[in-house]
């Protein structure tokens, strides 16, 4: 879903050289696992992913998983032309995986009564999907109310990490209980929380790096990720060649977290979240159905860094890169409140009020 792009203000413009590269390192250390879905990187990333991976490696060699998006689909007989174009698209016959793309109380009553679950269990049947499961944002209690209803889903997709493993919101540790005490396998996804963990606060990254001078700051969240019980995968979402070779190194040779470094992880959060403003993870959702083509994700990274370093001399180059962006999208203040963002955000922020914030601040 953040493959490279060619033009930052077009997520279409896949760099397919960068991703043939990415992919063939990957592959070259062992791995083979890939996730797509058609909305990521605006409907380019499965056209991308079947000329870096599927022209170019035996069908045997990769497992690949896609899904089905509400968006997408407005009555019961739009699914299965939709399935149908997806491994159209993707080059394939089947996929190892098919999921239910974003499950949560807001989208779970629809996909009942378009029967999507069902639609899922007859794709195994005629071994289109050889597992089938859902991605799931939301509560536990939610959660627990789609398992008992489906017994028979194989995975979840859960985001998990250090950061949001208490937190009262995303409910990460909540989730992936009621994810086990079912039987479920599990899938992370933001490992990494949208890059959050690999950009922390001088205080954190002194702690990280005195414990472990060599470790790379992913390497501690994916690491804490992929050590729970009943974790099948952990998608880092890597975007650059050395995300890739930076990930697969430490992967290759898994180590668990010592109770020590796991303690040093909850320092770390503590520090985090003092310095963190507004905890978006960058998965561009808000941003599909905008009227106002609002770069939401952008605006709320430039005012984190604007808060991280408020009272330096740098706190003022988030302005100037404020005032590029809005050159070609909407401001922040051009919101009209219609909501549309707030419905798709899986972190359930407050999007409209944070972006008056954001105008108060950077405009």
């Amino acid at each position: 879903m953040r493959l490279p792009v060619l033009d930052e203000n077009d997520r279409s413009t896949v760099d397919l050289e960068a991703v043939k590269q990415m992919v063939d390192l990957y592959m070259e250390h062992g791995f083979g696992y890939f996730d797509t879905a058609h909305r990521y990187n605006d409907e380019a990333s499965e056209p991308a992913l079947r000329k870096a991976l599927v022209e170019r490696y035996p069908r045997e060699r990769f497992w690949l998983t896609d899904k089905i998006t509400l968006n997408y689909i407005k009555k019961p007989e739009d699914q299965e032309p939709f399935f149908q174009r997806q491994l159209e698209l993707c080059g394939v016959d089947w996929f190892d995986l098919y999921l239910i793309h974003n499950v949560g109380r807001a989208s779970l009553d629809a996909f009942e009564k378009l029967g999507t679950f069902d639609f899922l269990r007859s794709l195994k049947e005629r071994g289109y999907a050889r597992h089938i499961g859902f991605s799931f944002h939301g509560t536990a209690g939610v959660l627990e109310e789609v398992l008992q209803r489906h017994p028979d889903m194989e995975f979840v997709q859960l985001q998990i990490n250090y950061l949001d493993w208490e937190d009262p919101t995303i409910q990460s540790r909540k989730c992936y209980e009621i994810a086990r005490k079912y039987g479920c396998k599990v899938l992370v996804m933001e490992p990494v929380k949208g890059g959050t963990l690999a950009n922390l606060p001088k205080e954190a990254v002194s702690l990280l790096k005195t414990a472990a001078p060599s470790a790379s700051l992913p390497s501690w969240a994916i690491r804490f990720s992929a050590g729970l019980d009943g974790v099948a995968m952990v998608l880092s979402g890597m975007s650059t060649l050395e995300q890739v070779q930076d990930n697969t190194s430490f992967m290759a040779q898994f180590q668990l977290l010592s109770k020590s470094e796991l303690d040093i992880l909850r320092q770390a959060t503590d520090i985090i979240h003092a310095n963190t403003a507004i905890a978006c993870t960058a998965c561009r959702y808000c941003t599909t159905e905008c009227p106002k083509k609002i770069a939401i994700p952008d605006y709320f990274g430039l005012y984190n860094n604007y808060k991280r370093l408020e009272n330096t001399g740098y706190m003022y180059n988030q302005k100037v890169y404020y005032a590029n962006l809005a050159a070609v999208h909407g401001k922040a203040s051009d919101c009209i409140g219609c909501g549309r963002c707030e419905r798709n955000c899986p972190q359930r922020l407050p999007i409209r009020e944070l972006l008056k914030q954001v105008a108060a601040v950077l405009e």
